[in-house]
Parts: structure tokens; C-alpha cells; sequence
């Protein structure tokens, strides 16, 4: 696994979690994943969604992405502030 830049500057990561994470899914352990990154399940659905507004060209496409950007990025806002306690 890559090492963290942030972590070995003493910095804690938004980020730190979620390859271990992946590590989890790709095993088949989905509620491990989920303790160790729990933006992982949101994040997957929002690239497959791109993947697919991309492909189909959705009407409201755009609406959506901006929704589940916004989503994904409280819920790695909340993780990391729970972190600290």
C-alpha cells in the first residue's frame, strides 16, 4: 500500500482510510469497509453514476453529480472530525 504524505508530516488525512477500505471490499468484507472509510459506498456510487451520465447523458445529470459531490464530501468532513475524538 502507497504511505501517506499528510500522515508522515503529523498531519491527519481526509483521505486515510480508503485503501485500506478498498483492501476490505475486495475481500468481501463490506461492514470493515465501511468502519475503516465510510464515504467508500457513496463514493463508488457517485464515479458509477458519472460512468454512466458520461455514457447516457442524463437531463439532469449535472443536478445529481453536484448533489452527490456535495454529499460525499460532508460525509469525509464529518469522518474526519470524528477522528479527533
Amino acid at each position: 500500500m502507497l504511505s501517506c504524505q499528510w500522515k508522515q508530516m503529523g498531519v491527519e488525512c481526509m483521505g486515510c482510510g480508503m485503501q485500506r477500505s478498498l483492501i476490505y471490499l475486495l475481500k468481501g468484507d463490506f461492514i470493515a469497509a465501511f468502519y475503516m472509510y465510510p464515504a467508500i459506498y457513496s463514493l463508488i456510487g457517485m464515479f458509477v453514476y458519472l460512468g454512466f451520465h458520461l455514457k447516457f447523458a442524463f437531463k439532469n445529470g449535472p443536478k445529481i453529480l453536484l448533489f452527490l459531490f456535495v454529499s460525499n464530501v460532508l460525509i469525509m468532513l464529518t469522518n474526519y472530525i470524528l477522528k479527533f475524538y
